[in-house]
């Protein structure tokens, strides 16, 4: 077997080492900063001139990270991240874009004093396991027939995405279709108290 061809322009470089991680951690961060502002209840609109021509004006930050066009392949995988949040979870799209980046910001000065990533890896997993004992301390259980409790549950999940203006309406239709749907998955979860 032969070995591929690459055909790269004469001005191209490779580079290596602190410096790609420090380029990738910038690219990364920029993102986040783009979207930023987009969160909150003070959140501000962004207005974007799409591929076509038209202006969009929104503080969506999953609407925003679709129509930016990016080279940079570590701000790449931070649109990829957004999207992975919001075909596995459909919210928190522009949390997980602030969060990854406030974690590589934090990350950059233990690259500074030349830790291995994998290290710092290993310590946001130690993290991670902290934080889910932490959870695991201060959950409480709810009582899957109380139906107050339950719309208290549902309307706080739905309090910020396009569902929220419909009030009370689309809470108690979520609740009263997986009460519904007796002997189906969702009743054993339920049951379950998962």
């Amino acid at each position: 077997m032969h070995a591929p061809v690459l055909v790269l322009k004469d001005s191209l470089t490779r580079e290596s080492g602190s410096k790609v991680h420090h380029a990738n951690i910038q690219a990364s961060k920029a993102v986040a900063d783009i979207i930023r502002t987009t969160l909150g209840p003070r959140s501000m609109l962004k207005m974007l001139l799409d591929a076509t021509g038209g202006i969009v004006v929104t503080n969506d930050g999953n609407a925003i990270l679709r129509e930016l066009d990016l080279a940079h392949p570590a701000a790449k995988s931070m649109i990829e991240l957004s999207r992975t949040q919001d075909e596995e979870v459909g919210d928190g799209t522009t949390s997980v874009i602030i969060l990854a980046g406030e974690m590589l910001h934090v990350a950059e000065a233990f690259i500074d004093k030349r830790y291995h990533p994998t290290v710092i890896c290993r310590a946001y997993n130690k993290a991670l396991e902290d934080a889910i004992a932490v959870l695991d301390k201060i959950a409480m259980a709810i009582d899957v027939n109380d139906r107050a409790a339950m719309l208290g549950l549902v309307k706080s999940c739905i309090g910020t995405k396009f569902t929220s203006q419909f009030g009370d309406l689309i809470a108690d239709l979520a609740l009263d279709a997986t009460t519904t749907v007796r002997g189906g998955p969702w009743s054993r979860v339920a049951r379950s108290g998962h």
